[in-house]
């Protein structure tokens, strides 16, 4: 099936993305502080933004994510498009946004993570609105609480909304582009704490030290053997506890991340992190005064799609409609994408432009290539709407 024969407003939608337009919705919703968990002005703004275009079935829910529908003219399974509108950055960052038009380089914090990716699928839903009926249902999910400690609470809570109704998805990471990531990597991530009575450093020696059984465990961990196919992975990111120099510590804690590319692999990681940790608990146990802890903090499940699955070739295929070229290339990543993968709806990620800097205030995007992001963001949601009609004869362009 040849896109652009059958369908010619999908080639003329697909020409009509304009980078200037793209930059300034980007900036626009750039403007808008959304840290993890604080998204909720965010979510307002594209709710009304929705609103003014009548999509159908535009809410909020209680995670502050966003939804809106565009009618599809068969019963199918719908498609879910995608983007987090949350970043990394806290409320009191400074927005500041950059434009090199020479350059064709846009830089600010979050800007690339993820306003752009936001800004694709308000384009997208722009795009496909004054086009015929999509094959199937369009959801349109602008989610919350995809990183760090939003450990993809929106993801799950839109799945859980509408997984009876979804039969694939398309989550967009602003940068990335040329990327088709269908392999989720999983991780969990734990705090572990140890309380102990403390006090001061000469009268109260011997005195048991909650930084001290906490480094010796810290150092257990990090002896943990790893295996590379599966590929396994640990870090142990932040460490804390104690009040001065001169007194024992009574607190402390550290928060290690596990990473596994399959559950396998990750279950391993899991179970030898709690041998540990039930270890020290129980020489620990005798002294009724010192209490080592451990809570999980994030859990991203492992899921993936073949190489050869249909979405897949619809993503290559659709880059190289675009004009991207058609190279295979896909990356194993933790994305929104876990969740749907990890319940067995076929899922892709894919980007809509280069940049840089991710998770810094230095974040830059390249502004030229965001109409042929657009472009194959456009081709691959009709042609996965055409192929979840059952429409689809396995020919692409």
């Amino acid at each position: 099936m040849h896109l652009t024969t059958q369908y010619p407003q999908i080639a003329t939608a697909a020409r009509s993305f304009s980078e200037e337009d793209l930059v300034d919705l980007s900036i626009r919703i750039q403007q808008i502080p959304a840290p993890t968990n604080a998204e909720g002005e965010r979510a307002r703004w594209i709710v009304e933004y929705l609103r003014k275009r009548q999509l159908q079935d535009v809410c909020q829910d209680e995670q502050s994510n966003v939804y809106a529908r565009i009618a599809g003219r068969s019963s199918g399974p719908a498609l879910m498009v995608s983007a987090h509108t949350d970043t990394v950055f806290p409320m009191e960052t400074d927005l500041t946004v950059r434009v090199d038009k020479e350059r064709k380089r846009v830089s600010g914090p979050a800007i690339g993570d993820n306003s752009v990716g936001v800004a694709a699928l308000l384009a997208l839903a722009d795009a496909l609105l004054p086009l015929e009926p999509p094959p199937v249902d369009i959801w349109f999910v602008a989610n919350a609480g995809e990183e760090g400690v939003g450990n993809l609470s929106g993801m799950r809570a839109a799945v859980d909304r509408l997984q009876g109704q979804i039969g694939a998805c398309i989550v967009i990471e602003g940068m990335g582009l040329g990327r088709i990531v269908h392999q989720a990597l999983g991780s969990r991530r734990y705090r572990i704490s140890v309380a102990a009575p403390g006090g001061h450093s000469w009268s109260d020696f011997g005195s048991p030290s909650a930084i001290h059984l906490l480094t010796r465990l810290a150092a257990d961990l990090a002896a943990m053997p790893v295996t590379l196919s599966p590929r396994t992975t640990f870090n142990i990111g932040r460490i804390e506890g104690g009040t001065s120099v001169n007194t024992i510590a009574q607190s402390a804690a550290l928060e290690l991340d596990l990473r596994g590319e399959n559950a396998s692999g990750l279950q391993r990681m899991i179970e030898q992190t709690e041998r540990i940790v039930a270890r020290y608990q129980r020489a620990t146990a005798r002294d009724g005064d010192v209490q080592i802890s451990i809570e999980a903090i994030g859990d991203r499940p492992t899921g993936e799609i073949s190489r050869d699955h249909p979405l897949v070739t619809a993503a290559t295929r659709a880059m190289a409609a675009a004009g991207l070229g058609s190279p295979y290339h896909s990356r194993l990543s933790s994305t929104d994408a876990n969740i749907p993968l990890s319940r067995g709806i076929p899922t892709v990620c894919i980007g809509v432009t280069t940049g840089g800097d991710a998770h810094r205030p230095s974040e830059w995007i390249r502004s030229a290539p965001l109409p042929q992001g657009m472009q194959h963001l456009l081709l691959l949601t009709w042609w996965s709407a055409i192929w979840l009609a059952g429409e689809a004869d396995g020919e692409e362009g």
